[in-house]
């Protein structure tokens, strides 16, 4: 049996009955409050349908680690998939405590677009680098992954605390950041759609330059607006670039990443203004009635839960566990690697946001605005942090 291509089905099925399950989550906004035992059905098909995802991703998992004889968490594919698979358990463990539909609404349609983002890097089944050929790498990536699924359902929480409470009728600070919110999602999803389209249809354009005293070439797989700086165009038949990166942007493959980063822009402005226009209005003020019958102490509650259970597995992963993988690869415990830092300010926000909550009675909208900055942190530990700084961890 090929395990390879089966693990890359049962991943394909996983995201199709993701996105099932979110029509039927949605299906129950949509039912009365006199239909509550019809709702409660829907829901529970919803639900239903969503484990059964999860158990298909599960089976991608072991699969891919039967193929490749090794815990499939060597790059950066087999990591975000692997998070996208602990968003959506940390997602199915909060419903059955406090059956919240709505909540799956949110969770799953962001779940999916991070296994989206997994598609965009090289999914091929290879060895492991001889670094990462240890237990630790099992031990640690996975415990960091689950801890913080369960941070992003605190994300999910807060985003919706934030779209139910704010006065969407008028226009102020809190409006505009919620929107700031909503558009970069956007954004994300522009990233996705460019990259999948350009990917599929096999474009590559290749450039050449001097680094030193040697010639580089580098490959895009998007039309090249931004060229990298002092190269020549060697494809033919191709977008010529409209300008060169600017030099100080340092790094390998800076010239490739900033193209990207101004086509997930272009793409993602595009899809926000036409949202925008269909709906006459900001995007959180559309979605706000849908959320009108959502107990906003639930929601509070469920931010605080989660952190407080997610807080302490990514201490336990991306600390602990980290210390003592470095210690046994590297000889030290800490070192200054932006990967390492990174985690450190993940681990002090979420400890300050425990704090600011037990000690200072941040509830509510605070807490709110407080989770949907820690996921921004995450996110921006898995993007830039791991494509765009280089160090130790860059064989991701």
């Amino acid at each position: 049996m090929d395990f390879g291509n089966l693990s890359g089905t049962l991943l394909f099925t996983a995201f199709i009955l993701y996105l099932i399950a979110t029509l039927f989550f949605g299906a129950t906004i949509r039912q009365r409050k006199s239909e509550k035992n019809q709702r409660g059905i829907v829901g529970t098909i919803a639900l239903s349908i969503t484990i059964l995802g999860f158990l298909a991703q599960l089976g991608y998992f072991i699969t891919r680690w039967i193929a490749s004889g090794h815990p499939p968490l060597g790059n950066m594919f087999e990591f975000v998939t692997f998070l996208g698979m602990a968003m959506v358990f940390a997602f199915i463990i909060i419903y059955f405590m406090y059956r919240l539909g709505f909540l799956g609404l949110f969770a799953l349609p962001i779940a999916m677009l991070i296994i989206a983002y997994a598609s965009m890097f090289p999914s091929e089944i290879a060895p492991l680098v001889p670094s990462l050929e240890s237990n630790w790498l099992w031990i640690h990536v996975t415990t960091v992954a689950v801890g913080q699924g369960i941070l992003f359902i605190s994300f999910v929480a807060g985003l919706m605390y934030l779209i139910r409470q704010i006065d969407q009728t008028k226009r102020n600070k809190r409006n505009i950041w919620l929107e700031i919110v909503m558009y970069t999602i956007f954004l994300f999803l522009g990233f996705i759609i460019i990259t999948t389209g350009f990917n599929a249809a096999g474009y590559k354009a290749t450039f050449e330059y001097q680094e030193g005293t040697q010639m580089i070439e580098t490959e895009y797989h998007l039309p090249a607006i931004a060229a990298p700086n002092n190269s020549n165009l060697i494809s033919e038949n191709v977008m010529k670039p409209w300008f060169e990166t600017p030099g100080w942007m340092q790094g390998e493959d800076a010239g490739r990443k900033f193209n990207t980063v101004i086509w997930s822009v272009f793409i993602g402005t595009i899809l926000y203004g036409l949202v925008r226009l269909i709906l006459r209005k900001r995007v959180g003020a559309a979605i706000q009635p849908m959320l009108k019958s959502v107990k906003p102490d639930l929601l509070d509650e469920i931010m605080y839960r989660a952190v407080a259970i997610g807080f302490p597995v990514f201490t336990l992963g991306g600390l602990i566990f980290a210390a003592i993988w470095a210690q046994i690869a590297w000889g030290r415990f800490w070192g200054w690697d932006p990967k390492e830092v990174w985690a450190l300010v993940t681990w002090l926000f979420y400890a300050a946001f425990l704090h600011l909550r037990l000690s200072r009675g941040w509830h509510g909208e605070k807490s709110g605005w407080l989770a949907v900055a820690g996921f921004a942190i995450i996110m921006f530990n898995l993007i830039v942090v791991n494509l765009v700084l280089a160090g130790l961890h860059s064989y991701a």
